[in-house]
């Protein structure tokens, strides 16, 4: 209910301004990493690198699964314990956007890449 109240805000302060509005609704780490492409595009992935959100409904571990990608290579998932509210905004045609936050060399794959979602308006 919090994210709905926020996105009615959100789209009032849009249509209020000429200019779009983008706002931060989601910071997470990226899950799963470990299985996919990261470690092959370790060298060239960035801070601020655009990332690209994919719905997954028909994902058989998880209805409200998102793929994260970046230039076109899976990298792994929103996490799971975080992905109702994207999913829900994604199934119902709102403007997602994705950047990668930070980049950090750790051992742990949960610690490696963070990414922020934007809701555009």
């Amino acid at each position: 209910m919090r994210f709905l109240l926020t996105l009615s805000l959100l789209t009032w302060l849009g249509s209020a301004h000429a200019e779009s509005v983008r706002a931060l609704i989601q910071s997470s780490p990226l899950a799963g990493s470990q299985y996919y492409a990261l470690s092959a595009v370790w060298q060239e992935i960035k801070a601020g690198d655009t990332l690209t959100l994919v719905r997954e409904a028909d994902n058989r571990h998880d209805r409200n699964a998102i793929r994260v990608e970046w230039r076109g290579r899976k990298l792994g998932y929103l996490p799971r314990a975080e992905n109702r509210a994207i999913a829900a905004a994604m199934d119902a045609g709102e403007r997602l956007s994705a950047r990668v936050s930070s980049i950090n060399d750790n051992k742990n794959p949960w610690q490696r890449v963070a990414f922020e979602v934007f809701v555009e308006l």
